[in-house]
């Protein structure tokens, strides 16, 4: 007999247990943060200007890619390559959120859209993790998200001096940052050998594009040669 998942619903509790359920992901999301903040300090940016991207942007991969095309003075051109880029890196979170709406759907729209712009990787992972052994209370959602902001905000400011001292972010390993905690995340959603061919195939791909194509199309040729052999696996099944 098939075991549906329990209706959703809202409460204070949520938001207690999805903070708990957060902390085994504030190491990793401090660091990030941090290098962040020491690429912004190399890119010339404020230390307010930094700790205002975070607060608001709230999205690591973004803000990092962000810096990485970052080029100063800003062009017209430069800030269309930074939205198209951007863009481009979170696509990923449509899906996310079309998962989340057989969840979210019957709830009233005050609580669901506010709690879907604090979208990131860990919070997705975790409430879509707890809803799959059976819980229901959406506030877990923006409970991990919550957490993971004051620690991305406040992880920001002593990377940023830490990037005002550090002429080669790279010596230190900084740059490994966002691959690291990218492998990281995608260790719980492992389904065995042939789910994960295509993400070989993705980063394989992506290498090579990034050898043979000038700028961030890899980024692009790697998702779509991955989402290609992963419909292709999917149709076989």
């Amino acid at each position: 007999m098939t075991q549906h998942p329990p209706s959703p619903y809202w409460s204070m509790a949520g938001l207690s247990l999805g903070a708990r359920l957060a902390v085994p992901f504030l190491p990793g999301t401090a660091v990030f943060a941090a290098a962040f903040g020491t690429i912004a300090a190399q890119k010339g940016l404020t230390l307010a200007e930094a700790v205002l991207m975070s607060a608001v942007v709230f999205a690591g991969a973004s803000q990092l890619v962000a810096m990485e095309v970052w080029a100063e003075p800003l062009t017209l051109a430069t800030v269309a390559s930074i939205a198209v880029v951007t863009a481009i890196v979170n696509m990923r979170f449509l899906l996310m959120g079309a998962s989340l709406r057989p969840w979210f759907g019957p709830l009233p729209a005050w609580q669901v859209y506010p709690a879907l712009l604090t979208t990131t990787d860990a919070n997705w992972l975790v409430a879509i993790r707890y809803r799959t052994e059976g819980g229901g209370d959406a506030a877990v959602f923006l409970g991990v998200a919550l957490t993971l902001w004051v620690f991305w905000v406040g992880s920001t400011v002593p990377g940023y001096l830490l990037g005002a001292v550090v002429s080669d972010p790279k010596r230190f390993g900084l740059d490994l940052v966002m691959p690291a905690f990218f492998a990281a995340m995608m260790i719980p959603l492992w389904r065995g050998p042939r789910r994960g061919v295509g993400w070989a195939v993705a980063g394989a791909v992506a290498l090579a594009a990034a050898h043979l194509v000038p700028g961030w199309w890899f980024i692009v040729i790697g998702a779509l040669a991955g989402a290609l052999i992963g419909g292709l696996l999917d149709d076989r099944d």
